[in-house]
C-alpha cells in the first residue's frame, strides 16, 4: 500500500505490456465485518435502512491511500467488489438486524413499513500513510435516523463514528481486515447507542 509498492506495481505494468507475459489481475475484496452482540433491551419500534451515502473522494470500488493532508492515490489493482455505498447500506442492516436493537429491520431496497428510516453518510474510507510508519484503516461515518411519516425533515437522532485501526502488514489484505475491524466496531457503538436512544414513534 505505501508509495514504493505502487512504484512497484507500475513497474511490474510495463514490464507485462508483451504477447508473451499476462497482464496482471485485479483483485477484488468483499467486507464482511464481525456482527455486534445483541443488546440489552431493544427498541420496540421497526427501523428501515435507507442508504449509507460515500463521499465523492471514496465512491469508486478502488482502494484510496492518504499519502498527505491533501494528496491521495487510487489502487487501480485492489478493488471492492462493489460500489461502497452498497456495500456499506447492506453491512449496516445486516449488523442492526443481528444486534436486535430494533424489534424489526428492514432490509433496503425493500418498501415494507416501518417506524424510522435510518441513512448515513461515509467522509473518510482510505488507507492512511501519512505518519510514515505505520499504514491504518481510517473510516468516519454518520448516521441519521428519521421518522417514516409525519416528519419534519429533521432528524431525530444522529451519531457520528470515526475509527482509525493500525495495519498489522503492509498488505491489502490486511488493509480490508482492518476495515472489518474499524465497521465491526462502528456497528457495535451505533447498535447500542440506537438501543438505549429515546424514540416515540409518530
Amino acid at each position: 500500500m505505501k508509495r514504493s509498492a505502487l512504484v512497484a506495481i507500475a513497474a511490474l505494468v510495463l514490464d507485462a505490456c508483451s504477447f508473451s507475459r499476462p497482464a496482471p489481475v485485479k483483485q477484488q475484496y468483499l467486507l464482511d465485518p464481525p456482527a455486534p452482540p445483541a443488546v440489552a433491551k431493544p427498541q420496540a419500534s421497526s427501523v428501515r435502512v435507507g442508504t449509507v451515502n460515500v463521499a465523492a473522494p471514496f465512491r469508486g470500488r478502488s482502494f484510496v491511500l492518504r499519502e498527505a493532508d491533501l494528496r491521495y492515490e487510487t489502487d487501480y489493482y485492489n478493488e471492492f467488489l462493489v460500489p461502497p455505498s452498497t456495500m456499506l447500506t447492506e453491512l449496516t442492516a445486516r449488523a442492526l438486524e443481528r444486534s436486535k436493537a430494533f424489534a424489526r429491520v428492514v432490509p433496503p431496497g425493500y418498501s415494507a413499513p416501518a417506524d424510522w428510516v435510518l441513512d448515513g453518510f461515509v467522509s473518510a474510507l482510505y488507507a492512511d500513510e501519512r505518519d510514515g510508519k505505520k499504514v491504518s484503516a481510517d473510516v468516519a461515518v454518520s448516521f441519521y435516523l428519521f421518522p417514516s411519516i409525519g416528519g419534519t425533515g429533521m432528524p431525530v437522532w444522529s451519531h457520528d463514528y470515526e475509527k482509525h485501526i493500525p495495519l498489522a502488514a503492509t498488505t491489502t489484505q490486511a488493509y480490508a481486515a482492518a476495515l472489518n475491524t474499524a465497521l465491526g466496531e462502528i456497528f457495535t457503538d451505533l447498535a447500542r447507542d440506537l438501543a438505549a436512544a429515546e424514540l416515540k414513534p409518530k
